[in-house]
């Protein structure tokens, strides 16, 4: 009885012809072997299962291969071919360096390159996953890789060439084996499977190419194991139910439960996942990757980017005609965000169904009363209830600056008036903005757009009309009481007590200060002035212009120190009453 192998062995390339999936790289080493260009030193890279050991193999047996095919390959008929296939040849040395990655190994490696061969043109060393090795070990090797005798070729192999180091790669012509392409994988399964007399079904081997992840190793592999549960009839349901992954059935269910809002439907379907033992974790991501095969399915531009088979594309992209592009982008980044935040999760199970929430809400209302845009659900309100005006936002108080500063300024101020703007109570019609150095602009939200400003605003001009009229004392009384309201504010209200408003004409004002420091710290404190004085006042039409004044100074308002100071010079006995009582100014 002939002994069983794996597929994975059984089915390993012997040509360059029946390597899968590496059709450039194949045909330029069968040039260079044609050309009798050889380098000394090859490096394959490429991830696990693509055919770097494999070509490494057939290129080693066809450079001393001495009756070679017209095509290029081995004859398989000469004594060095018998050797290769036989396993008895010297010329072809491979080595793990995963298990011998030390200075001994290299040296003992190095010495059997000083020995020519017997047969055959060149000796080959293989060394397999040569990232393993130690630093010394690569620095061991390096005079030799560099200068080897002229019958050796070494063939380097790695699926981590970034732990390579430099001195190495340079020494080498390198080659990247590509991933496998799904299709490709199809199709030598399909070949595998008539050789061995096995039914399959086309999507069931389209699984098991997707499981493998672009190795061919791996799909081999898992090919042997869905033959021997299934007793040789591969079928679909079989593959899903032996490999235990998540059928598309259920995220076709749960899209409809997206596109109907049906947050009940969704939260079942998922109990069922987890019923069935599936991780959450491997259903989100599984989620998230169909999703982004509809989104590309969609468009007839970006189908090339679906490893599917054809039946699976068409199939794909009459369900992704149902969603907008932007329902896929903001479901996207749903379960991206939830795929971030399921480690850090305390309760997993609800980190899921309230993605499942948002996916269903993504096609209802904003809560908005216009209904403009996507995102939640829309409030509800009763029928005969009427909607009431906004209030417009109060500005808010400034913070106090802590650092004193005299406010009466040193020289004359030899730059022109400085009129910043017109400050008023009542809110201006809203036009497109435009950046206001220094002005405080109340926070309005731009989703609504810029129409629900304006009714905001007009809102508030209806809600505020008091116009009553007072007189310049009754200003000056209300502009006073501001200040005792604000003692801790000290820099504001010692401007404020020199820059009293004078009146221009009506309910406009204007503000002398001395320096452009004391407008900027006006400026900043008007709008709620103006506030305070709107309510004193009984008048919303009040409006302050800030200047800097060029002609004489303001009277100066002393400080502490200065009054002090004052005393102690007009008060005869003031001097002797601090020495006395050794007084001091805190």
């Amino acid at each position: 009885m002939e002994k069983y192998l794996v597929s994975a062995r059984k089915y390993r390339p012997s040509t360059f012809n029946s390597v899968v999936g590496q059709k450039a790289l194949t045909a330029t080493l069968r040039n260079s072997i044609a050309t009798d260009r050889l380098a000394h030193a090859y490096l394959f890279c490429g991830s696990r299962g693509v055919g770097k050991t494999s070509c490494a193999r057939i290129f080693a047996k066809t450079i001393n291969c001495t009756n070679r095919t017209p095509e290029g390959d081995a004859c398989n008929e000469c004594e060095s071919c018998r050797a290769f296939n036989e396993n008895r040849s010297l010329n072809i040395i491979e080595l793990d360096a995963a298990s011998n990655n030390s200075v001994d190994d290299i040296r003992a490696l190095v010495d059997q390159v000083q020995i020519p061969p017997t047969t055959g043109r060149y000796r080959v060393f293989i060394v397999d996953e040569v990232h393993m090795l130690s630093q010394a070990a690569f620095n061991a090797f390096l005079k030799t890789l560099e200068e080897p005798p002229g019958y050796v070729v070494f063939i380097l192999a790695t699926t981590e060439k970034h732990k390579i180091i430099p001195t190495i790669l340079s020494r080498c012509q390198i080659y990247d084996f590509n991933r496998i392409t799904i299709q490709d994988m199809v199709d030598h399964l399909t070949y595998v499977a008539s050789q061995e007399g096995i039914s399959v079904e086309s999507s069931a081997l389209n699984v098991i190419a997707r499981k493998a992840d672009g190795a061919m190793r791996d799909a081999l592999s898992i090919f042997d194991q869905v033959a021997a549960s299934s007793m040789g009839n591969i079928t679909y349901q079989s593959t899903i139910e032996n490999l235990n992954i998540l059928d598309y059935e259920y995220y076709t269910r749960l899209l409809d439960a997206f596109l109907n809002q049906d947050v009940p439907q969704a939260l079942l379907i998922y109990k069922e996942i987890r019923e069935k033992g599936f991780d959450s974790l491997f259903f989100i991501n599984g989620l998230a990757s169909h999703l982004r095969d509809l989104m590309v399915a969609r468009d007839p531009k970006t189908l090339c980017l679906l490893e599917a088979s054809d039946e699976a594309r068409q199939s794909m992209a009459q369900q992704a005609v149902k969603c907008s592009p932007q329902f896929f982008y903001k479901a996207m980044a749903l379960c991206n965000d939830a795929d971030l935040n399921y480690r850090t999760a305390s309760n997993k199970q609800f980190l899921v169904e309230l993605l499942l929430i948002k996916l269903c809400q993504l096609l209802s209302p904003s809560p908005i009363d216009a209904g403009d845009g996507e995102g939640q659900l829309k409030k509800i309100t009763p029928a005969n209830a009427t909607p009431q005006p906004q209030q417009p936002q109060q500005q808010p108080q400034p913070q106090p600056q802590t650092q004193p500063i005299d406010p009466a300024p040193t020289a004359t101020v030899q730059q022109p008036v400085v009129v910043t703007a017109t400050y008023s109570r009542i809110p201006q019609p809203i036009h497109p903005p435009q950046r206001r150095t220094g002005l405080k602009t109340p926070n309005i939200s731009l989703k609504g757009g810029l129409k629900k400003a304006e009714d905001v605003a007009q809102a508030a001009v209806k809600q505020q009309d008091r116009n009553n009229n007072f007189s310049d004392q009754a200003l000056d009384s209300a502009w006073e009481t501001y200040i005792s309201s604000h003692p801790t504010a000290h820099i504001l209200i010692n401007t404020m007590r020199v820059a009293r408003p004078q009146r221009i004409e009506g309910n406009r004002f204007v503000i002398m200060v001395e320096n452009p420091g004391q407008v900027e710290l006006m400026k900043n404190a008007l709008p709620d002035i103006i506030s305070y004085l709107a309510n004193q006042l009984s008048n919303d039409h009040i409006s302050f212009e800030i200047t800097i004044n060029e002609g004489e100074s303001s009277p100066h308002v002393w400080n502490s120190r200065e009054v002090f100071a004052h005393m102690l010079q007009e008060v005869p006995h003031m001097q002797e009453l601090v020495k006395r009582f050794d007084l001091t100014l805190s």
